[in-house]
């Protein structure tokens, strides 16, 4: 199951640095000039969570398999993308493929780094993207919704219903506001906004870069870029592009004291990686034994044979049942047996709602 996050912003902003950093590699050359990254790099990070160290080492598990996020490092935008400016169509095209976006603004000065509008304004740099987002999605519709009035004019009732739903986001876009804001759906139209592809509904995760002095509590630019995300009801998280790219470079006990000269509780990434986790609607659930201790992916509201799925699609066509230990009741009663013993082992059937943190054991017959 593959869940990506696409990492945008305007060009000179570090996308690239945190792309490098994010996936320890130096597939996306960092460079100071726009489009320097000119096809959309992929990696694979895993997701911290310390509560999978804690199952392995409660069971001795041989090894240990965190679950993964993809980020997509994509090219930077500039005004008229939406018209095909600069790697417009390509930019625009790649966004549509990620399912969620990390916003990368920049909140730091450096003269050094030019800037493509001359100064540094997060919230002014977030509205030029979005405006080529929202025209281009706009676009989308009208040409779209030309074709299903014909439709729903020889009376096809879904060409009517999807035609309903384009024309409340079509208003909604005209009034400069993003698809995902869009009020007033039906539940059936809610569901149904994910698979119009628009680049407004994707849900967006604003990433303040700021310069290593500013890494611990942020500054001015950060405080308004909160401002913007709370008024979106969207989140934001801070990091250091600059210090991200060195921590990887540091063996784990100088990364922990150039942490803490820093100020810093944890790296920046591990926020970063959490947030798109989280950005996404995911959640985690363990499998746990001698041989490994795994952590596994789905989507809030999966139930347990979806869950099983995961694992191996017969682990789902065949599901039986789900013998299911919540973590907090697996690590105060010592793994297992202990949960057993104290009645804490639960068997749920396939209409069980997965909870994050639940250890399986998947019974299946095929």
């Amino acid at each position: 199951m593959g869940f990506n996050c696409g990492i945008i912003g305007l060009p000179n902003v570090g996308k690239s640095t945190l792309f490098n950093a994010l996936t320890e590699t130096a597939a996306a050359e960092a460079a100071n000039y726009p489009f320097c990254t000119i096809e959309p790099n992929t990696g694979r990070v895993a997701v911290p969570d310390p509560r999978l160290n804690a199952l392995a080492a409660l069971a001795s598990s041989k090894s240990i398999i965190p679950t993964y996020l993809e980020f997509v490092d994509i090219a930077g935008l500039v005004r008229g993308a939406s018209k095909g400016e600069g790697l417009g169509n390509q930019f625009l095209g790649n966004i549509r493929e990620v399912d969620a976006i990390a916003h990368v603004l920049r909140c730091f000065e450096d003269s050094e780094i030019t800037h493509v509008d001359g100064d540094v304004d997060p919230v002014r740099d977030a509205a030029t993207v979005e405006t080529e987002l929202m025209l281009a999605d706009i676009d989308s519709l009208e040409r779209r919704m030309a074709t299903l009035v014909k439709k729903s004019r020889g009376g096809d009732k879904d060409a009517k219903a999807d035609l309903a739903l384009m024309e409340k986001i079509f208003a909604h876009l005209s009034y400069g506001l993003p698809a995902r804001s869009t009020k007033n759906l039906t539940g059936d139209e809610a569901l149904r906004l994910p698979q119009l592809q628009l680049l407004t509904a994707k849900p967006v995760l604003y990433v303040c870069n700021v310069a290593e002095g500013d890494a611990a509590s942020g500054n001015e630019y950060c405080q308004h870029v909160a401002e913007k995300a709370a008024a979106e009801g969207a989140a934001y998280v801070i990091v250091s592009a600059a210090i991200e790219a060195e921590i990887v470079q540091l063996d784990e006990a100088d990364k922990a004291e150039f942490l803490v000269e820093l100020g810093l509780e944890e790296a920046g990434l591990a926020r970063l990686i959490r947030a798109g986790y989280s950005l996404l609607d995911l959640l985690t659930f363990f499998t746990v034994g001698p041989k490994e201790a795994r952590a596994w992916t789905v989507g809030k509201g999966a139930r347990a044979p979806q869950a099983a799925g995961v694992i191996h699609t017969d682990f789902q066509r065949g599901f039986i049942r789900a013998e299911t230990i919540a973590y907090d009741d697996y690590m105060s009663y010592k793994g297992e047996n202990g949960a057993k013993e104290a009645g804490k082992l639960r068997i749920e059937g396939s209409e069980y709602e997965v909870a994050d943190g639940d250890v399986f054991h998947f019974r299946f017959n095929v």
